[in-house]
């Protein structure tokens, strides 16, 4: 469920979102309500297993917008009993009166936008909380009776050095979280850090230095306990994002609301997007039209190719013998010339294939071998 609402856009960040101003914000869960009454007529999917309010900042509903919408997900499609609800927040949109409302509405497990918690760092990344707000956010969502909590943490920012991360390291980790998404800092196409990079004025982290980087995360956190089970992503045991997994699985999602994607893994697959327009939705919607687009029918070869594109994303990797009886072939006997690129970086254990930390650290030039 993408909520496209921010107090203000970060220049970092490139998904879609409009302002809280927009004339749609205070009728946007009764739009998105309607949407999900529309794909119900359509499409028999459910019960879900997990629901993701993703944005944007969906923290900016207010707790019975969120228990509304959550009741009419429930009564169209079904809620498993132990559905994984994660719900994003900022901090600084946060009180310990709406977090115990968005737990009493059924959010079980929540993602909490920290980044940083050097207020120097908050400043260059443009967020609205400091890093007081946010230590203050954690403490609040434990009195509420969260005991899933995920935190973002950046790397690679602007100025950055390695001793100053760790630090921010050793911060969030006495917060206790049961998992942390730690991003290293993309400089995306359209966004105010590109137009300043564009001008010499953004110089984010070198190479080597990311690099370095991101081994040192790894390092501490699997020392702290924490599984790296996906590239960006480390869990205690039991704790990884089960939505996320989803979509490295390649199994089938709904998604709803301006910018969301769906995807059917009937056949080879297809996905659709609802375009990033917010005006163009609440009039399909009113109107009672699928503000939904096809977005691509996969054939066979593409969803081999993306079968390992998403699943060697994941520490568990790739089965083999999955593979094989989904597509006919097992994997190096489809990408022999592939295979052997990203040696010794893939590796093949226990019929499975995944990429080791090396691999991890050159996904995107070895994956493409594969595409």
């Amino acid at each position: 469920l993408h909520i496209p609402f921010c107090l203000r856009k970060c220049p970092y960040c490139d998904f879609f979102s409009v302002t809280r101003t927009s004339p749609l914000f205070q009728e946007f869960p009764r739009l998105l309500m309607a949407h999900l009454r529309l794909q119900a007529e359509r499409d028999q999917a459910g019960p879900f297993s997990t629901v993701f309010f993703g944005g944007g900042t969906p923290s900016l509903l207010s707790p019975s917008s969120v228990e509304a919408i959550l009741a009419e997900v429930d009564r169209l499609f079904g809620l498993e009993a132990e559905a994984e609800v994660t719900l994003e927040a900022n901090p600084g949109t946060l009180s310990l009166d709406i977090l115990s409302g968005f737990r009493a509405a059924g959010i079980n497990r929540l993602s909490l936008g920290l980044q940083s918690l050097r207020d120097d760092k908050l400043q260059t990344l443009g967020r609205l909380h400091t890093a007081a707000e946010g230590r203050q956010a954690v403490g609040w969502a434990r009195q509420a009776g969260f005991d899933n909590l995920s935190c973002d943490l950046m790397f690679g920012l602007p100025a950055q050095s390695l001793s100053q991360l760790m630090a921010d390291v050793e911060a969030v980790l006495s917060l206790q979280p049961e998992h942390l998404s730690c991003y290293g800092l993309t400089v995306e196409e359209g966004t105010p850090f590109e137009e300043l990079q564009r001008q010499a004025l953004l110089h984010p982290a070198a190479e080597d230095l990311a690099t370095e980087m991101y081994v040192a995360l790894h390092e501490r956190l699997s020392g702290a306990g924490y599984d790296h089970y996906e590239i960006s992503n480390y869990a205690r045991p039991g704790h990884a994002c089960r939505h996320n997994q989803v979509y490295w699985r390649r199994q089938g999602y709904l998604g709803l609301g301006p910018g969301a994607h769906s995807f059917s893994d009937q056949g080879w697959g297809e996905r659709w997007e609802v375009p990033p327009d917010i005006g163009r939705y609440a009039r399909a919607l009113k109107e009672g039209r699928d503000p939904r687009t096809h977005l691509e029918t996969f054939d066979r070869r593409g969803a081999m190719a993306e079968t390992l594109y998403l699943g060697l994303r994941e520490a568990a990797g790739v089965d083999e013998a999955c593979f094989r009886a989904r597509f006919g072939q097992g994997v190096a006997e489809a990408y022999p010339t592939a295979v052997r690129k990203a040696s010794p970086h893939l590796l093949y254990e226990n019929g499975r294939w995944y990429f080791a930390l090396s691999g991890w650290l050159l996904y995107d030039h070895l994956i493409q071998n594969f595409l």
